[in-house]
């Protein structure tokens, strides 16, 4: 055993004389002079032995290495152990080296980012004007080229933008709308489209659509009188060439197109701006487009609010009002301000924004399931959560306080409608809430609240809110997500019937979609008026697929008709595809499960100091 020293005096090995030779050598080994003294026993041992035992002895016990005499046993043993570490880590480090370096494999995407890819690509479909050479929609080709032609304040006349539906008319109110909702989406999540490869393309779909705003009214003056505000007419019943009447490929188009001018839009001309003044952050990196939609929704959003008598665009329009009447306008001026404070940092915006009387007036006040329920016609509610994410991560305090926790505690109480345990709306056996009352067409309004839900619950979890209150039941924010998840998963086909609402997405999807490029061949033929009635009418599927169009959806039974002539069931819309592409990419995992939370405050300034609130009244 080795002696040891722990009390101090001579620091030196001490050998045990019990111990073997062989023992007291591995302790000499650790010790040179100790080694020297071996040395000198075995010369001292040679007077009594023959030299040339003595010499056979020490060959046999060590081996001389020049600087070091190491004993052969320790000797044998380290070149073992060499040959032994060199098999067991060398070789493996030598065979992973010559191997071929394979990267590691990207997670596929989930369903989410699958279905999103196919959504955008609905938007480069109903592309109208001369077509980019990337635009990738084989049976597309350029359109609409006469579309304003005859206008004498436009010289390029209106062409561009997107057709609505199936139809081949350009109702400006729902085209607004569905970038302004484009551009929500990217603003909040713009690092999930970078995920999936989708970032540029959904900056090209939402700059195809305000380049083609900028078209619908004078945009670079300051003040401006009017805004046109569709391209195309219909009239049920037709019998004269019309969007109604016709069907026609809108590459064959040569009827009539008539446009739509508005001198009172206090509607149209905030969503236009809203429209405009979400973009612009959008495309921050590119100052001077950016610049100039700031500029055109500033001139827009003061010719909506500022006019004199103001009444909604649509009414007594008899080409309008059937088919995307405004029911008012309180809201879009609310939606607006929100925006253009947000794009601007003006905070006179916001100070409308939280001023009482539009909140009354557009119906903040009035506690109605009807006014949380989000689309084309009420923006409302999501003019209520955009003010609400202004009370969750900026503390303005007084004058704006008082509203922001009105319009905070309104967002709430739109989140706990959506969820079927208090049975605010009805719900089909099969799980699709029914915001629209069991109306046609009730998938477009699913995906709205699907959108808003999940995105309050980010906005919560990035605040590290656990949830939220309903009454005294407390609500943890993933039941947000829930909902939100069943209403989308209930589209892409996890419903009775098993179908996917989304064309191209899974097996079992429409394939009698109302729509005239998708039903009419692309076979180099221009089908007259009426000649495409042969496809309208035709018990066939389409032949062209018009990927990642969601249809109007099912009745309040669950039931759908896969139907060409039935476009409640198999219609598409922009307002309702924008609505489906913020939900999909506020759900998929692509990218993180979070929120870009400084994004939209780009150009908004803190406040210096907070204005003191009144003094308290005293009798």
């Amino acid at each position: 055993m080795y002696s040891t020293n722990h009390w101090g005096g001579p620091f030196e090995i001490h050998v045990d004389p019990m111990l073997s030779e062989d023992e007291q050598s591995r302790n000499m080994d650790l010790d040179r002079a100790a080694l020297q003294r071996q040395e000198l026993d075995e010369t001292e041992q040679g007077w009594l032995l023959r030299p040339q035992d003595t010499e056979m002895k020490k060959k046999k016990k060590y081996v001389d290495l020049g600087c070091i005499l190491c004993k052969r046993e320790m000797l044998k043993w380290l070149i073992l152990s060499v040959l032994i570490g060199f098999i067991v880590v060398g070789i493996p480090v030598i065979v992973a080296k010559t191997l071929p370096k394979h990267r590691e494999p990207v997670s596929p995407p989930d369903n989410y980012a699958v279905a999103l890819h196919m959504a955008l690509k609905f938007f480069d479909a109903q592309k109208s004007g001369r077509l980019p050479k990337n635009n990738d929609v084989p049976w597309r080709g350029n359109s609409g080229l006469e579309d304003g032609i005859g206008l004498a304040d436009l010289k390029g006349g209106l062409v561009g933008g997107y057709y609505d539906s199936g139809n081949n008319i350009k109702f400006h109110f729902p085209m607004a709308f569905s970038m302004t909702l484009l551009s929500w989406s990217v603003i909040e999540y713009s690092h999930k489209y970078q995920a999936i490869g989708e970032y540029d393309h959904i900056r090209d779909i939402i700059k195809w659509g305000t380049d083609y705003l900028l078209l619908t009214f004078n945009s670079s003056a300051t003040t401006i009188n009017k805004i046109y505000s569709q391209v195309g007419t219909a009239q049920k019943g037709s019998t004269s060439p019309d969007d109604e009447y016709c069907w026609q490929r809108p590459e064959d188009m040569n009827y009539a197109r008539p446009v739509q001018t508005s001198t009172s839009a206090p509607d149209l001309g905030s969503e236009v701006a809203s429209a405009l003044a979400a973009a612009s952050i959008v495309f921050k990196d590119d100052t001077a487009y950016s610049k100039k939609l700031m500029s055109a929704a500033k001139t827009v959003y003061k010719f909506a609010t500022e006019s004199g008598q103001q009444t909604p665009y649509s009414q007594g329009n008899q080409f309008i009002e059937p088919f995307y009447n405004s029911t008012g306008y309180w809201d879009e001026f609310m939606w607006g301000a929100a925006w253009m404070y947000y794009a601007t940092g003006n905070y006179s915006y916001l100070s409308f924004a939280t001023d009482s009387s539009p909140a009354t007036n557009a119906g903040d006040t009035i506690q109605k399931p009807d006014s949380g329920v989000f689309g084309w016609d009420n923006k409302l509610p999501g003019a209520e959560l955009l003010l609400t994410r202004i009370r969750i991560y900026l503390d303005l305090g007084y004058p704006y306080e008082e509203m922001l926790r009105a319009y905070h505690n309104t967002t709430e109480l739109n989140m706990c409608s959506f969820l079927y345990r208090f049975h605010v709306f009805n719900w089909t056996k099969g799980g699709l809430i029914q915001l629209n009352h069991g109306q046609p067409r009730p998938l477009q309004y699913a995906v709205n609240a699907a959108y808003l839900a999940s995105l309050y619950a980010d906005y919560l979890n990035t605040s590290n809110i656990p949830g939220w209150y309903c009454g005294p039941y407390f609500m943890n924010s993933r039941t947000l997500y829930g909902f939100a998840a069943s209403q989308v998963d209930y589209i892409l086909g996890n419903n009775p019937k098993n179908i996917s609402y989304v064309v191209g997405y899974g097996k079992n999807y429409p394939r009698q979609v109302h729509h005239r490029g998708a039903s009419i061949p692309h076979d180099r033929i221009a089908y007259s008026c009426t000649a495409g009635w042969k496809w309208r009418d035709s018990k066939s599927p389409n032949p062209n697929v018009i990927t990642g169009a969601m249809v109007g959806g099912p009745n309040r039974f669950d039931g759908f008709s896969d139907v060409r002539n039935n476009k409640n069931y198999t219609e598409p819309t922009l307002a309702g595809n924008a609505g489906l592409i913020a939900a999909l990419v506020s759900l998929t995992s692509s990218g993180g499960d979070r929120i870009d939370k400084n994004a939209i405050f780009s150009s908004v300034q803190p406040l210096e100091s907070y204005p003191p609130p009144p003094p308290v009244w005293e009798p």
